[in-house]
């Protein structure tokens, strides 16, 4: 197992002594020597600190890349693996920071996990969805809604032209519709029940929170999805207390990487264009690795190490948090089609309600399939796509009726 950690060494602690102190408080050492040292074989378990390099333009930071005996790590069990490697050693005092940037799993570890329950085609063909991307809506407000709202809301959205809705905290389309009912909650018992009442129902998919409700919880909810033919869309609430410092924590695909290994169907990947922040580079550095079986080293997405993932099925990255229907052309240039679509307030917020604006985010995800489907690439030359309206009606204004607006506007600018 390879490792590459960010470390920023304590003043006057040289960057060999550091990554030291990182390889052996997350291997077999600890702060002074043991008698029962000589009752094993070091050599054999002890992790060690092979290349040390500086961060370019970043004072004071080093990519320490560590390797680890597999003998460390038990089989098919992701919570053993990151227990052994960023158990104790975030808060050394020989560090300043520590951030675990990327992993490199052997293929021998790989094969002991079950991965997704599904695959990306696999989800096609339940859901009789093709050559396009699937669209969901998260229902807004996330309390206060009365059963009757909720439910007139899912159905809104459903019947407007959305494939899935969300809960966070079928319709007269002829289309299978879905809504993740959320299996997060206190006790894996409980979670199991909740899951086994959602397949009684007939529902096609259920969600989890991967990280507030624990990696076993998540294992043991993706073998249950396998074996009941359930999929599963991962949310990953409690990201970014991880994965947002640039220097200290994981990165974001370090836990993309776990989600691959003990399973879910769709994981939140961000939006590059949304409310939440999200390199582009970055962000199409994990979505790739959501999708594509074998991955090249690429620092500048964040990729340390090439990775072969041995036809493990692939992950749905799911575009979610402060999108609308405007961001729609870029959208599909960034995910493409084997991605999810995940609206909010930009859905929910249309002066009309829900079910014009779900049309309205349809007709765009078409339009801009039609124009990927039909048109040689790099042949569209959209006209007048800079331009601004000179008279925007204003819909929160209450001065006089829309309609009146609408006429006034009209006279104003011929």
């Amino acid at each position: 197992m390879l490792a590459a950690f960010r470390v920023t060494p304590q003043p006057r602690v040289p960057p060999e002594k550091a990554g030291a102190a990182v390889v052996v408080e997350s291997s077999t050492g600890t702060w002074t020597t043991m008698w029962t040292d000589g009752l094993t074989s070091l050599n054999r378990y002890k992790g060690r600190c092979y290349h040390i390099e500086p961060v370019p333009g970043e004072e004071s930071q080093y990519i320490c890349y560590v390797a680890y005996p597999l003998d460390h790590f038990q089989e098919g069990y992701i919570t053993i693996m990151f227990t052994s490697i960023v158990g104790n050693v975030f808060g050394f005092k020989a560090l300043r920071a520590l951030l675990l940037e990327d992993l490199r799993i052997p293929i021998a570890y790989i094969k002991t996990f079950q991965g997704p329950p599904h695959d990306i085609q696999v989800e096609r063909d339940k859901l009789n969805k093709y050559g396009r991307t699937p669209l969901g809506y998260t229902i807004k407000p996330k309390y206060g809604l009365s059963a009757k709202n909720y439910g007139r809301a899912i159905y809104e959205c459903l019947r407007g032209g959305h494939d899935f809705t969300k809960d966070d905290k079928n319709a007269e389309t002829c289309e299978i519709k879905c809504h993740y009912l959320n299996a997060t909650v206190g006790t894996c018992e409980e979670m199991i029940k909740r899951v086994v009442f959602a397949k009684e129902l007939g529902v096609p998919i259920v969600m989890h929170d991967y990280l507030t409700g624990g990696f076993t919880a998540n294992t043991s909810l993706a073998h249950y999805c396998r074996d009941n033919g359930l999929l599963l869309h991962i949310h990953r609430a409690m990201h970014a207390v991880i994965d947002r410092p640039k220097n200290h924590g994981m990165h974001f695909c370090v836990l993309a990487k776990a989600l691959l290994m003990f399973g879910g169907d769709h994981i939140h990947a961000g939006t590059v264009l949304g409310k939440l922040e999200g390199e582009r580079e970055i962000t199409l550095g994990f979505v790739n690795l959501f999708r594509d079986d074998f991955i090249e080293k690429d620092h500048d997405r964040g990729i340390y190490f090439t990775q072969d993932w041995v036809s493990l099925p692939g992950v749905l990255p799911v575009a979610s948090e402060g999108i609308h229907v405007w961001h729609m052309p870029a959208l599909i240039e960034i995910f493409g089609d084997d991605s999810v679509l995940q609206f909010g307030g930009g859905t929910l917020g249309h002066p009309w309600e829900n079910v014009p604006s779900v049309v309205a985010n349809r007709v765009a995800l078409e339009a801009s399939d039609r124009i990927e489907n039909l048109i040689d690439p790099g042949t569209w030359d959209p006209m007048d796509e800079n331009m601004v309206s000179i008279g925007p009606i204003e819909f929160h204004s209450e001065e006089e009726p829309y309609e009146d607006r609408i006429d006034s506007y009209q006279k104003r600018h011929n």
